[in-house]
């Protein structure tokens, strides 16, 4: 499998590619896989804040998330500690994060769209090894591509894509050395529960993968179990 690791800002650049695996370890997409074992049916991907309120607004029943603090409108935060508390059964997730969603939508015309993160890493490796993907392009979302728990965690879903036995115990040292770890440890970032980045770091605690596909005009998010 031939792999490439780019920023949201490289692909700019390029063609959309076949198969795009969009990473945020910290915390947007370790957050969805959350919400999806808390009952989530699906999660919508916004472009922005006042797209997120505006689908809402349209469908109240539904689950509006964003990054940061509470806000008024929002009924959530991007943090997997506080959302495991939630009952999802059944709900629309409308999730809005700087660097996660922005990643997985700038890839929305590619084939096959992954969003993950180490607790969905063997799963997502073994959907890429089920289609026989060739070429991948991980899309290293946080901090303009160099964030080091997002680029660990590609890396270490490639090699696993490859060989199935990849230890990881060396990528997850670095996710959990890297500034986003720091950042969520010393309060730096709002929106946030002790248990954060030790939910971040729980290597393959969920047994799907997450499958982002266009629906109309909407980024729709939804977990891909193998009995599927």
């Amino acid at each position: 499998m031939d792999s490439r690791f780019l920023a949201i800002a490289d692909l700019e650049h390029t063609e959309a590619p076949s198969v795009a695996v969009v990473v945020d370890v910290m915390r947007a997409f370790t957050v969805t896989a959350w919400a999806f074992t808390q009952g989530a049916e699906e999660i919508v991907l916004a472009e922005s804040l006042d797209e997120a309120l505006a689908l809402k607004a349209r469908h109240p029943d539904w689950v509006a998330l964003k990054d940061g603090p509470p806000a008024p409108g929002f009924d959530a935060v991007n943090s997997p500690g506080l959302l495991r508390s939630l009952d999802l059964s059944g709900r629309t997730v409308v999730q809005k994060t700087t660097a996660g969603t922005v990643g997985a939508l700038a890839v929305r015309e590619s084939p096959l769209v992954l969003c993950a993160s180490f607790v969905v890493a063997e799963a997502t490796a073994q959907l890429l090894r089920t289609r026989g993907s060739e070429r991948v392009t991980f899309v290293v979302t946080g901090e303009d591509g160099q964030a080091e728990e997002d680029l660990a965690c590609a890396q270490y879903i490639a090699r696993r894509a490859t060989e199935t036995g990849t230890d990881a115990s060396g990528f997850l040292r670095r996710a959990a050395e890297s500034r986003a770890a720091a950042e969520l440890a010393e309060g730096v970032r709002q929106g946030v529960h002790p248990d954060d980045i030790a939910l971040c770091l729980e290597v393959d605690r969920f047994p799907f993968a997450m499958v982002a596909t266009l629906e109309g005009s909407l980024m729709v998010l939804r977990p891909h179990s193998f009995s599927q």
